[in-house]
């Protein structure tokens, strides 16, 4: 495991964790916090960051010879299953970045995001700074109106929930794991498929940033999303995908 800096309150652990990693932070450098002013998530969408909420941290990662797509893919295909191993939880994975809990009586909702940035570094040549937020505790009466049909929490599935602790241990193990096993062309392809097996909306239409684009089948070799359109099979690469 590589140094920890932990600030109550940050205005943003992933950019502190990217001066770091271009100051020539260690790989396992992580930052956390207690809670962010502005906590940024994918396409700069803002992170809602609480107090005691929820696990909100930024790791470096010497970067592993694989697209950043595949990358954030494989790191919440690892934070699912290291939640499911232990507390029973199962999430879906969202393409490119999110992990959901789906129980048929409402819908989707987010559990946890994943945001990454690729910067040069003098001690890892290029650096992945992965940033992870996981909802951990209910925090009902303070969730933004927008938000409350959105987001949930391990709270809200697991009683008692665990710790900060024992998440932020698990998230940075996940992360960690990932980015080992994209180093290892079998543990790559192992990882690819427990993300497709696990992939959210299978079958279903999908909209990419608000466009109808056809039904979604898989995710590719490269972390692609892959849609079936007009009998044709078509891949995306970058996007917000929302499944209908």
């Amino acid at each position: 495991m590589g140094p920890r800096e932990f600030y109550e309150s940050i205005e943003s652990t992933q950019e502190r964790a990217i001066e770091l990693a271009r100051a020539g932070a260690p790989e396992g450098t992580r930052v956390v916090a207690g809670s962010q002013h502005r906590g940024r998530g994918r396409a700069d969408h803002r992170w809602w960051s609480p107090p005691g909420a929820g696990v909100y941290l930024s790791i470096v990662l010497g970067a592993p010879p694989a697209p950043r797509t595949l990358l954030s893919l494989a790191v919440g295909t690892q934070l699912r299953a290291t939640l499911r191993s232990n507390t029973g939880l199962a999430a879906w994975i969202k393409w490119p970045n999110d992990l959901l809990i789906v129980d048929g009586s409402s819908p989707s909702r987010k559990l946890s995001g994943i945001l990454i940035d690729e910067v040069s570094s003098p001690s890892l040549g290029r650096a992945e700074v992965v940033g992870i937020g996981v909802n951990v505790r209910s925090a009902t009466a303070d969730v933004p109106t927008e938000l409350r049909d959105r987001i949930t929490s391990i709270e809200d599935w697991v009683r008692p929930p665990p710790s900060l602790e024992q998440v932020e241990g698990w998230t940075v193990d996940a992360a960690t794991r990932a980015g080992a096993r994209l180093r290892s062309v079998d543990e790559s392809r192992k990882l690819l498929a427990e993300c497709r097996s696990s992939l959210y909306g299978v079958g279903r239409p999908v909209r990419v940033d608000g466009v109808a684009v056809g039904r979604l089948e898989t995710v590719g070799e490269e972390g692609e999303l892959v849609v079936v359109s007009n009998g044709e099979r078509v891949a995306i690469r970058v996007g917000d995908a929302e499944v209908q």
